[in-house]
């Protein structure tokens, strides 16, 4: 089999990779073909052994079998199934519900366990936690555990459901930038609209995300899905050969309005949901393969699993908090094929301009609670481009009013067009999105680091250290809550390591086990740090200033601590330093610290039972 760059690597380096981990995930993005890997890493590694591969959904199981049965002896495990695994076949197809007696025989056999989209894997949920504790207690010592997945994260704060409990390392395979470079994958082209009309901010988003109940009717009473018609009329027209697009809806009402919009418009259309039967559903989507129907209009079906490569068109109707669920549903486009050139990306949810260019998405293997916070600010990702080392991405929002009475709202780059004008309406009635939405009234992370580097060695240098050097207890005992922020910033700074780390789960590892150490102190001299509802950059700021929140005692003896750092090691070391602090300090501050913590990596009664 001829093999992409990326797979063949991974091929290359599969027995290292198999020798220093048992848990792994294989992270490469939409359409790189992670499922041709496995099946090659099955026939050259696993030949003849025992096979488990799981999902979540039938449909990726329907797409597993036809893949995999080209080379293997393939059984798909039915509902009702019973009897002992593995009689006369090699690879058992399931989801995590299926048959368990079955598949519990299957794992305590198994050779290799495979996890399609693992991303899915919750450590602490009802589906896949029997399977990890059973691989851990019954499982071959010598077998492993390996995920597939675009977007190792899992949008939850719960400190016992994280996807590196599951998980020991995420092995980076192939980024979407370096597959477009490769014509593996196509360059997506963004056209965001802000649609002023469409009310978030009174929405509850305490679940994690904006709830469909609530959401779907905003969207239908907003002019969201007029924007997506008006947009995808004039994209179609820059299509070489056949439009074929994927509409991604909130929920069956908003899908229902977007039908009939769409065939009220002169297009051909159909409508997939969870509850279209599968056969029904795989005759539509061949239907739409071929361009019979030009849109397929979808609610929560194809942002994992579905593969048509003709697809060149994405439009966005789902606002989310969730990077995973935008960077799923875009990526789908992103496919190559015949005559494609690129993917046009219609949003009108504001998700581009929330976490950006899905090619630019970054994922992080630990969140706290409420770390989805900061996407309420739909604008975050372009106050980060206005707030980086250049700072010289402005981005305008067109507020040309229409004929019909709405305004063109696109977003677009500062002097990326002619006499700046939008590059949709040719008008030049733009704002600046930086300034006008106040993204930079609050302190930065860059602006931040700037003033700590700037700052801590300058005042260290004219304080007498006798004085601050034993204030440690003092500074925690009279301390706020705000100050005990800042001073766990500057705790961690002190015992995170500096050194490089070679991965997002070694980072993490890292990271951890200085906020444990930390934890370890505070309970030990009984400090308790209570959770906060936000985390604030200006806090750590303004104890380097010794301004107005953080006092005097807190603020010298945190920069008596942060001071013989530098002395101590290189810049490098207390950049990296510095960026892993910034971490534990926010995890401290939203998780909070107290004697009943139970951690996955802290137990507060354990340690203090250990003194």
């Amino acid at each position: 089999m001829h093999l992409r760059k990326w797979q063949q690597k991974i091929i290359d380096e599969f027995p290292l990779i198999i020798k220093q981990h048992r848990r792994f995930i294989l992270k490469a993005p939409t359409g790189a073909g992670k499922t041709v890997l496995a099946s090659e890493i099955i026939e050259r590694f696993y030949k003849d052994k025992k096979i488990v591969v799981l999902c979540h959904r039938l449909v990726l199981l329907e797409q597993l079998e036809a893949a995999l049965s080209k080379k293997h002896t393939v059984r798909k495990l039915a509902v009702s199934d019973c009897g002992p695994a593995f009689d006369g076949y090699d690879v058992l197809l399931s989801t995590s519900m299926r048959a368990k007696s079955v598949l519990a025989d299957a794992v305590a056999q198994a050779d290799l366990i495979i996890v399609d989209e693992a991303h899915r894997v919750s450590p602490n949920g009802q589906a896949y936690k029997w399977i990890l504790d059973d691989f851990e207690s019954k499982g071959k010592v010598e077998a492993q555990f390996m995920g597939l997945t675009a977007s190792p994260e899992r949008r939850t704060g719960d400190q016992r459901d994280q996807l590196n409990l599951a998980f020991d390392a995420i092995i980076d395979c192939a980024n979407i930038e370096d597959l477009i470079s490769e014509g593996v994958l196509v360059q997506p082209v963004y056209r965001p609209h802000f649609v002023h009309d469409l009310d978030l901010k009174s929405i509850d988003i305490s679940s994690g995300d904006f709830p469909v109940a609530t959401l779907a009717p905003a969207i239908i009473k907003s002019s969201m899905i007029d924007y997506a018609i008006w947009s995808y009329h004039e994209e179609r027209e820059n299509i070489t050969g056949k439009p074929v697009s994927a509409w991604f809806c909130a929920d069956i009402s908003v899908a229902e309005a977007t039908l009939d919009a769409i065939l009220d418009s002169g297009i051909s259309a159909a409508i997939v949901t969870a509850g279209t039967p599968l056969k029904e559903r795989m005759r539509l989507l061949a239907r739409h393969e071929t361009g019979e129907i030009e849109a397929m209009v979808s609610v929560g079906v194809l942002a994992e699993g579905w593969d048509n490569p003709n697809c060149n068109i994405i439009v966005h109707l789902r606002p989310t908090l969730s990077k995973v669920l935008w960077g799923q549903s875009v990526g789908r486009g992103l496919r190559s094929a015949p005559g494609k050139e690129k993917c046009i990306v219609i949003d009108v949810s504001s998700n581009w301009s929330t976490f950006g260019p899905v090619e630019k998405l970054e994922w992080s293997l630990w969140s706290h609670r409420r770390s989805y916070m900061q996407f309420m600010n739909r604008f975050n990702w372009i106050g980060q481009q206005q707030d980086g080392e250049d700072g010289n991405e402005t981005y305008l929002l067109c507020q040309n009013e229409l004929t019909n009475g709405t305004r063109c709202s696109l977003i677009y780059m500062k002097n990326a067009f002619e006499n700046e004008t939008c590059p949709v309406c040719g008008t030049y009635a733009a704002i600046d999105i930086y300034k006008e939405q106040k993204l930079d009234s609050s302190l930065n992370e860059n602006k931040l680091h700037n003033l700590f580097f700037a700052r801590v060695p300058k005042v260290y240098a004219e304080m007498n250290l006798s004085v601050w050097s034993s204030l440690d207890k003092m500074a925690w005992k009279s301390a706020t809550a705000k100050e005990q922020v800042f001073l766990a910033f500057c705790m961690a700074f002190t015992e995170v390591s500096g050194e490089p780390t070679q991965s997002e789960s070694d980072y993490w590892d890292v990271a951890l086990a200085a906020e444990a150490k930390i934890r370890g102190y505070l309970v030990e001299n009984k400090f308790q740090i209570v959770k906060q509802k936000d985390f604030s950059l200006s806090d750590i700021a303004d104890g380097m200033l010794a301004g107005t929140v953080v006092r005097a005692l807190q603020a010298h003896y945190g920069i008596s601590v942060c001071g013989n750092v530098f002395l101590n090691h290189t810049d490098a070391e207390c950049d990296r330093k510095y960026q892993k602090a910034i971490k534990i300090a926010e995890r401290l501050a939203m998780i909070g610290c107290s004697s009943q913590d139970n951690l996955p990596y802290f137990n507060a009664s354990n340690h203090l039972a250990s003194l």
